[in-house]
C-alpha cells in the first residue's frame, strides 16, 4: 500500500473513531454511575458468551462487493467525493465504456486506490465491474467475465500490503 493509500485509510479510521468515541464514553459513564455504591461489578465483554463470528459474509454478487467494499469511498450513489482526497465518481462515467480500464483499476489500483487483487478473486472483480457498468447511470450492458479479468490479473506481490 502506498503512502497516499495509507493516508486515506488513516483518515477514514480517525473519522470513524471520532464518531464512535462519544457513544462508547457515554455508555461507560452510564455503567459506572449505575454501579457506584454497590457491590456489583461491571460485566466485561470477555465475561459474555461468544456469539460466533463477527465477520461479514463473503460478498458474492457485484452489488454485495460494491456495498461492502467500494461504497466506503465511492459512496452509495457512486458519485465519489472530496475530502482527504478526491474519490472519482463511478456514476455516469464514460471511462467505464471499455471493460479493461475498470478491471485494471480494481485489480492493480490507481492513485490512492489500493489493488484489490489481494482480497477479491477474479469472479468477484467481474461481478462488481459488471454491476458498476450497468448501474448508477451507466449503461454498458456487456457483462465482464471471469476470463476477461484473468487476462488482466496481476498476482499480489510481497510489496502490496
Amino acid at each position: 500500500m502506498n503512502i497516499r493509500s495509507r493516508a486515506v485509510v488513516l483518515a477514514l479510521s480517525a473519522a470513524l473513531a471520532a464518531i464512535a468515541a462519544p457513544q462508547v464514553l457515554a455508555q461507560v459513564t452510564s455503567d459506572s454511575e449505575s454501579l457506584s455504591g454497590s457491590n456489583k461489578t461491571a460485566p466485561g465483554i470477555a465475561q459474555k458468551p461468544g456469539g460466533g463470528p463477527t465477520t461479514t459474509p463473503e460478498p458474492v454478487s457485484g452489488q454485495q462487493v460494491y456495498q461492502q467494499i467500494c461504497q466506503a469511498c465511492h459512496m452509495a450513489d457512486a458519485k465519489g467525493g472530496v475530502g482527504a482526497g478526491t474519490i472519482p465518481a463511478l456514476a455516469s462515467n464514460p471511462k467505464l465504456n471499455g471493460a479493461a480500464y475498470p478491471i485494471t483499476v480494481v485489480v492493480r489500483g490507481k492513485g490512492g486506490m489500493p489493488p484489490f487483487s489481494t482480497i477479491l478473486d477474479p469472479a468477484q472483480v467481474a461481478a462488481v465491474v459488471t454491476y458498476v457498468r450497468t448501474n448508477f447511470g451507466n449503461a454498458y450492458v456487456k457483462p465482464v467475465t471471469e476470463d476477461d479479468v484473468k487476462k488482466l490479473w496481476v498476482a499480489p506481490s510481497a510489496n502490496d500490503h
